[in-house]
Protein backbone atom coordinates (compact mmCIF):
# COMPACT_ATOMS: atom_id res chain seq x y z
CA UNK A 1 0.00 0.00 0.00
CA UNK A 2 1.87 3.39 -0.74
CA UNK A 3 0.71 6.94 -0.72
CA UNK A 4 0.07 7.12 -4.43
CA UNK A 5 -2.38 4.42 -4.21
CA UNK A 6 -4.70 5.82 -6.41
CA UNK A 7 -2.61 6.38 -9.12
CA UNK A 8 -3.21 2.57 -9.83
CA UNK A 9 -6.35 0.90 -8.25
CA UNK A 10 -7.21 -2.72 -8.87
CA UNK A 11 -9.12 -6.21 -7.95
CA UNK A 12 -7.99 -9.61 -8.18
CA UNK A 13 -10.55 -12.59 -7.48
CA UNK A 14 -10.62 -16.22 -7.00
CA UNK A 15 -13.55 -18.00 -7.19
CA UNK A 16 -14.10 -20.33 -4.30
CA UNK A 17 -14.29 -23.41 -6.25
CA UNK A 18 -11.16 -25.27 -5.88
CA UNK A 19 -7.27 -24.65 -7.45
CA UNK A 20 -8.63 -26.29 -10.83
CA UNK A 21 -10.67 -23.04 -11.50
CA UNK A 22 -9.03 -20.77 -9.68
CA UNK A 23 -5.79 -21.69 -11.93
CA UNK A 24 -8.21 -21.04 -14.91
CA UNK A 25 -6.91 -18.41 -17.53
CA UNK A 26 -8.42 -14.53 -15.78
CA UNK A 27 -10.38 -12.61 -17.37
CA UNK A 28 -8.90 -8.98 -17.44
CA UNK A 29 -10.38 -5.36 -17.98
CA UNK A 30 -8.28 -2.51 -17.39
CA UNK A 31 -9.92 1.78 -17.55
CA UNK A 32 -10.38 4.63 -15.69
CA UNK A 33 -11.49 5.60 -12.47
CA UNK A 34 -11.45 7.67 -9.33
CA UNK A 35 -8.94 9.47 -10.98
CA UNK A 36 -7.02 6.43 -11.70
CA UNK A 37 -5.91 3.73 -13.98
CA UNK A 38 -8.02 0.76 -13.17
CA UNK A 39 -7.26 -2.63 -13.65
CA UNK A 40 -10.11 -5.69 -12.47
CA UNK A 41 -8.45 -9.40 -12.57
CA UNK A 42 -10.87 -12.51 -12.27
CA UNK A 43 -10.25 -15.88 -11.93
CA UNK A 44 -12.93 -18.46 -12.36
CA UNK A 45 -15.15 -20.02 -14.95
CA UNK A 46 -15.88 -17.49 -17.70
CA UNK A 47 -19.42 -17.11 -18.38
CA UNK A 48 -19.57 -16.01 -14.42
CA UNK A 49 -16.37 -14.50 -13.97
CA UNK A 50 -17.63 -12.42 -17.33
CA UNK A 51 -20.93 -11.26 -15.84
CA UNK A 52 -19.23 -10.58 -12.74
CA UNK A 53 -16.75 -8.07 -14.49
CA UNK A 54 -19.17 -5.96 -16.32
CA UNK A 55 -21.57 -5.91 -13.38
CA UNK A 56 -18.49 -4.76 -11.26
CA UNK A 57 -17.17 -2.05 -13.81
CA UNK A 58 -20.59 -1.11 -14.02
CA UNK A 59 -20.86 -0.72 -10.03
CA UNK A 60 -17.70 1.24 -10.19
CA UNK A 61 -18.98 3.36 -12.99
CA UNK A 62 -21.62 4.57 -10.98
CA UNK A 63 -20.64 5.38 -7.71
CA UNK A 64 -17.92 7.66 -9.74
CA UNK A 65 -20.63 9.18 -11.16
CA UNK A 66 -22.61 9.63 -8.26
CA UNK A 67 -20.38 11.42 -6.39
CA UNK A 68 -18.40 13.19 -8.37
CA UNK A 69 -16.98 16.88 -8.01
CA UNK A 70 -15.62 16.83 -11.25
CA UNK A 71 -19.29 15.98 -13.28
CA UNK A 72 -21.86 18.47 -13.20
CA UNK A 73 -24.66 16.37 -13.42
CA UNK A 74 -23.28 14.02 -10.31
CA UNK A 75 -25.77 13.60 -7.20
CA UNK A 76 -23.04 15.09 -5.53
CA UNK A 77 -22.46 18.23 -7.52
CA UNK A 78 -26.11 18.90 -8.06
CA UNK A 79 -26.34 18.50 -4.12
CA UNK A 80 -23.22 21.44 -3.86
CA UNK A 81 -25.24 23.84 -6.41
CA UNK A 82 -28.56 23.50 -5.42
CA UNK A 83 -27.58 23.63 -1.86
CA UNK A 84 -30.75 20.50 -1.43
CA UNK A 85 -32.23 17.34 -2.86
CA UNK A 86 -33.98 14.51 -2.47
CA UNK A 87 -30.79 12.19 -1.58
CA UNK A 88 -31.01 8.50 -3.58
CA UNK A 89 -30.17 5.36 -1.17
CA UNK A 90 -26.73 5.25 -1.98
CA UNK A 91 -26.29 9.15 -1.01
CA UNK A 92 -27.96 8.76 2.52
CA UNK A 93 -25.57 5.31 2.84
CA UNK A 94 -22.88 7.36 2.45
CA UNK A 95 -23.97 10.59 4.39
CA UNK A 96 -24.43 7.77 7.40
CA UNK A 97 -21.02 6.53 7.05
CA UNK A 98 -19.91 9.92 7.14
CA UNK A 99 -21.63 11.34 10.26
CA UNK A 100 -20.15 7.81 11.95
CA UNK A 101 -16.94 8.73 11.20
CA UNK A 102 -17.16 12.47 11.98
CA UNK A 103 -18.69 11.55 15.23
CA UNK A 104 -15.87 8.53 16.07
CA UNK A 105 -13.02 11.37 15.30
CA UNK A 106 -14.91 14.42 17.15
CA UNK A 107 -15.57 16.15 14.37
CA UNK A 108 -12.26 16.13 12.53
CA UNK A 109 -13.50 14.35 9.52
CA UNK A 110 -15.53 16.58 8.03
CA UNK A 111 -17.08 16.60 4.38
CA UNK A 112 -17.67 20.28 4.56
CA UNK A 113 -14.17 21.58 3.84
CA UNK A 114 -14.92 21.40 0.06
CA UNK A 115 -14.92 25.81 0.13
CA UNK A 116 -11.71 25.78 1.65
CA UNK A 117 -10.79 22.83 -0.62
CA UNK A 118 -11.79 25.03 -3.36
CA UNK A 119 -10.52 28.83 -1.92
CA UNK A 120 -6.71 27.41 -1.45
CA UNK A 121 -6.77 25.37 -5.40
CA UNK A 122 -7.78 28.76 -6.89
CA UNK A 123 -4.90 30.55 -4.56
CA UNK A 124 -8.23 33.04 -2.98
CA UNK A 125 -9.02 33.93 0.81
CA UNK A 126 -10.12 31.51 2.84
CA UNK A 127 -12.29 33.73 5.55
CA UNK A 128 -15.72 32.88 3.53
CA UNK A 129 -15.10 29.32 2.89
CA UNK A 130 -13.94 29.00 7.14
CA UNK A 131 -17.23 30.44 7.71
CA UNK A 132 -18.83 27.83 5.72
CA UNK A 133 -17.43 24.75 7.74
CA UNK A 134 -19.21 22.76 9.92
CA UNK A 135 -20.79 19.51 9.44
CA UNK A 136 -23.83 20.26 12.36
CA UNK A 137 -25.03 22.81 9.65
CA UNK A 138 -25.84 19.88 7.15
CA UNK A 139 -29.84 18.77 7.44
CA UNK A 140 -30.29 15.01 6.68
CA UNK A 141 -33.16 13.36 6.10
CA UNK A 142 -34.28 10.04 3.44
CA UNK A 143 -36.14 12.71 1.44
CA UNK A 144 -34.07 15.29 1.82
CA UNK A 145 -30.49 16.34 2.37
CA UNK A 146 -29.75 20.39 2.59
CA UNK A 147 -26.59 22.75 3.05
CA UNK A 148 -26.22 25.95 5.42
CA UNK A 149 -25.59 28.84 3.07
CA UNK A 150 -21.94 28.55 1.44
CA UNK A 151 -21.88 25.10 2.06
CA UNK A 152 -20.48 22.08 -0.24
CA UNK A 153 -19.55 19.07 0.38
CA UNK A 154 -16.59 16.06 -0.70
CA UNK A 155 -16.63 12.70 -0.49
CA UNK A 156 -12.92 12.18 -1.50
CA UNK A 157 -11.76 10.96 2.08
CA UNK A 158 -14.82 8.36 1.97
CA UNK A 159 -16.09 7.66 -1.58
CA UNK A 160 -13.35 5.03 -2.53
CA UNK A 161 -13.69 3.27 0.45
CA UNK A 162 -17.46 3.10 0.03
CA UNK A 163 -16.48 1.87 -3.40
CA UNK A 164 -14.15 -0.87 -2.36
CA UNK A 165 -17.21 -2.18 0.11
CA UNK A 166 -19.62 -2.54 -2.62
CA UNK A 167 -17.25 -4.25 -4.42
CA UNK A 168 -15.85 -7.16 -2.11
CA UNK A 169 -19.62 -6.97 -1.31
CA UNK A 170 -20.64 -7.93 -5.27
CA UNK A 171 -17.66 -10.69 -5.51
CA UNK A 172 -18.89 -12.67 -2.19
CA UNK A 173 -22.32 -12.56 -3.60
CA UNK A 174 -21.16 -14.77 -6.49
CA UNK A 175 -18.94 -17.34 -4.53
CA UNK A 176 -15.74 -15.23 -4.70
CA UNK A 177 -13.80 -16.15 -1.57
CA UNK A 178 -10.04 -15.14 -1.90
CA UNK A 179 -9.93 -11.55 -3.49
CA UNK A 180 -7.78 -8.29 -2.64
CA UNK A 181 -9.42 -4.66 -3.84
CA UNK A 182 -8.17 -2.20 -4.00
CA UNK A 183 -10.12 1.05 -5.27
CA UNK A 184 -8.06 3.58 -2.94
CA UNK A 185 -8.06 1.47 -0.19
CA UNK A 186 -7.39 -2.15 0.16
CA UNK A 187 -10.08 -4.46 1.35
CA UNK A 188 -9.90 -8.24 1.48
CA UNK A 189 -11.42 -11.51 1.16
CA UNK A 190 -9.96 -14.18 2.87
CA UNK A 191 -6.37 -13.87 3.32
CA UNK A 192 -3.78 -13.40 3.59
CA UNK A 193 -3.02 -10.45 1.84
CA UNK A 194 0.21 -8.67 3.13
CA UNK A 195 1.00 -4.86 2.45
CA UNK A 196 3.59 -2.53 2.68
CA UNK A 197 2.88 1.02 4.45
CA UNK A 198 5.19 3.82 3.00
CA UNK A 199 6.01 7.35 3.88
CA UNK A 200 5.89 10.09 1.38
CA UNK A 201 9.13 11.36 2.84
CA UNK A 202 10.12 8.22 5.28
CA UNK A 203 9.92 5.36 2.78
CA UNK A 204 8.93 2.42 3.39
CA UNK A 205 7.82 2.21 7.29
CA UNK A 206 5.49 -1.27 7.92
CA UNK A 207 4.21 -4.16 6.70
CA UNK A 208 0.39 -5.48 7.38
CA UNK A 209 -1.63 -8.59 7.05
CA UNK A 210 -5.79 -8.22 6.33
CA UNK A 211 -7.41 -10.94 7.11
CA UNK A 212 -11.35 -10.27 5.79
CA UNK A 213 -10.57 -6.37 6.83
CA UNK A 214 -10.02 -3.67 5.23
CA UNK A 215 -6.88 -0.40 5.62
CA UNK A 216 -6.56 2.61 4.50
CA UNK A 217 -3.57 4.99 4.40
CA UNK A 218 -3.63 9.11 4.56
CA UNK A 219 -0.50 11.12 4.13
CA UNK A 220 -1.35 14.93 4.19
CA UNK A 221 1.64 15.80 1.56
CA UNK A 222 0.89 13.10 -0.42
CA UNK A 223 -1.20 15.87 -2.49
CA UNK A 224 0.29 19.07 -1.83
CA UNK A 225 -2.12 21.88 -1.29
CA UNK A 226 -1.41 25.20 0.76
CA UNK A 227 1.38 24.64 3.55
CA UNK A 228 0.04 21.77 5.05
CA UNK A 229 -1.13 19.35 2.19
CA UNK A 230 -4.88 18.40 1.22
CA UNK A 231 -6.16 17.36 4.18
CA UNK A 232 -7.94 20.19 5.76
CA UNK A 233 -9.99 21.13 8.78
CA UNK A 234 -10.97 24.74 10.10
CA UNK A 235 -9.49 24.95 13.61
CA UNK A 236 -6.66 21.62 12.87
CA UNK A 237 -3.52 21.37 10.95
CA UNK A 238 -2.28 17.65 10.46
CA UNK A 239 -0.10 16.25 13.61
CA UNK A 240 1.02 12.90 11.66
CA UNK A 241 2.77 12.20 8.07
CA UNK A 242 0.86 9.00 7.70
CA UNK A 243 -2.17 7.21 9.31
CA UNK A 244 -2.96 3.87 8.33
CA UNK A 245 -5.87 2.54 9.39
CA UNK A 246 -7.12 -0.96 9.74
CA UNK A 247 -10.77 -1.88 10.26
CA UNK A 248 -13.97 -3.57 9.65
CA UNK A 249 -15.10 -1.78 6.39
CA UNK A 250 -12.87 0.29 3.87
CA UNK A 251 -15.02 3.11 4.35
CA UNK A 252 -14.84 3.93 7.76
CA UNK A 253 -11.14 2.92 7.59
CA UNK A 254 -10.97 5.82 4.53
CA UNK A 255 -12.29 8.19 6.81
CA UNK A 256 -11.10 7.82 10.01
CA UNK A 257 -7.61 7.65 8.17
CA UNK A 258 -8.42 10.87 7.18
CA UNK A 259 -9.68 12.42 10.47
CA UNK A 260 -7.34 11.34 12.27
CA UNK A 261 -4.45 12.95 10.36
CA UNK A 262 -5.13 15.94 12.53
CA UNK A 263 -5.80 14.13 16.02
CA UNK A 264 -3.48 13.86 19.02
CA UNK A 265 -2.09 10.43 20.17
CA UNK A 266 -4.68 9.99 23.03
CA UNK A 267 -7.80 10.78 20.38
CA UNK A 268 -6.64 8.12 18.17
CA UNK A 269 -6.40 5.99 21.27
CA UNK A 270 -9.67 6.39 21.74
CA UNK A 271 -10.69 5.50 18.33
CA UNK A 272 -8.74 2.77 18.40
CA UNK A 273 -10.97 0.93 20.86
CA UNK A 274 -14.05 0.98 18.75
CA UNK A 275 -15.25 -2.29 17.83
CA UNK A 276 -14.95 -1.59 14.10
CA UNK A 277 -11.44 -0.45 14.46
CA UNK A 278 -8.45 -3.34 14.08
CA UNK A 279 -5.34 -0.86 14.57
CA UNK A 280 -4.12 2.42 13.57
CA UNK A 281 -0.61 2.82 12.38
CA UNK A 282 0.70 6.53 12.85
CA UNK A 283 4.50 8.07 11.37
CA UNK A 284 5.31 11.03 12.84
CA UNK A 285 6.93 14.34 10.67
CA UNK A 286 10.32 12.73 12.40
CA UNK A 287 10.00 9.52 11.19
CA UNK A 288 8.67 8.08 14.82
CA UNK A 289 6.99 4.61 13.79
CA UNK A 290 3.33 4.13 16.55
CA UNK A 291 1.39 1.41 16.49
CA UNK A 292 -1.86 1.42 18.31
CA UNK A 293 -4.03 -1.85 18.48
CA UNK A 294 -8.15 -1.56 19.45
Amino acid sequence: MTVTRRRFLSISAAFAAGPALARAAPLRWEGYAFGAEVSLILHGPEALTRAVLDEARSLIAGIEARFSLFDPASELSRLNAAGAIRPSAEMAELLGLADTAHRLTGGLFDPTVQPLWAALARGEGTAEALEAIGWARVTRGTKRVSLAPGQALTFNGIAQGYATDRVAELLARHGFEQALISIGEHRGLGGPWRLGLVDPEHGAMARRTLNGTAIATSSPMATPLGETGHILHHQRRPRWSTVSVEAQSAALADALSTGLVLAEVDEIRMVARHDAVVGVTLVGFDGDLVTLRG
